[in-house]
């Protein structure tokens, strides 16, 4: 990965693809956050979209409508953050308004801020600090506060990074009392980068 990016948000019109293609785009962006001890960040290497109302897998599957998947609703690239077995998850909200569409962050390559990555998930092994989407960001310091933030501003946003060469996509992760949905390809993932989830 090319190094010494400006780390500056993407413009709105980013956000604007259809949400497979944008699982697709947000590979190779640099997820950043800011915090009081600085700024981490790191590539985006996984992906998984998440079609909303048709998509058995979905939080927003049948246009379910609950205080935390009300941000699904809103305008393309806010930030949804949720609790799975007590990790926190960061999806980045897809689509029009009223589409309950998203793409969760799955795994990043850390770019900068990595000191205090790891203080706050101190690894043994360096490629396992954030290949997942609950390592990711504890090691970024994203949690549950972030939920609704947009993305196109600090403390919290996305800027540009580096084109993948080779792009890789395949059924998602952890879905398997989808039905049919389990089999859909919607994760995407940078060929050969050894921070993407096993």
């Amino acid at each position: 990965m090319k190094q010494d990016l400006h780390l500056t948000p993407l413009p709105d019109a980013f956000y604007q693809y259809p949400t497979l293609q944008l699982a697709e785009e947000l590979l190779g962006c640099i997820l950043v956050k800011q915090t009081e001890e600085g700024t981490s960040s790191g590539f985006i290497v996984e992906t998984e979209a998440y079609l909303g109302n048709a998509d058995r897998a979905a939080h927003g599957f049948g246009n379910r409508r609950t205080k935390r998947t009300e941000i699904l609703y809103a305008e393309a690239g806010m930030t949804y953050t949720h609790l799975i077995h007590n990790h926190c998850l960061i999806n980045v909200v897809s689509a029009e308004r009223e589409v309950p569409e998203s793409v969760l962050i799955r795994a990043v390559e850390p770019y900068t801020g990595v000191e205090q990555m790891l203080a706050r998930r101190p690894v043994k092994k360096f490629q396992n600090l954030t290949s997942g989407p609950g390592k990711l960001t504890q090691a970024l310091g994203i949690n549950m506060s972030d939920y609704g933030r947009s993305l196109k501003e600090p403390p919290l946003f996305i800027a540009e990074g580096n084109k993948p060469e080779k792009i890789n996509s395949g059924p998602r992760i952890g879905i398997d009392n989808s039905g049919e949905a389990k089999d859909y390809p919607y994760r995407f993932w940078v060929a050969g980068n050894k921070f993407v989830s096993k």
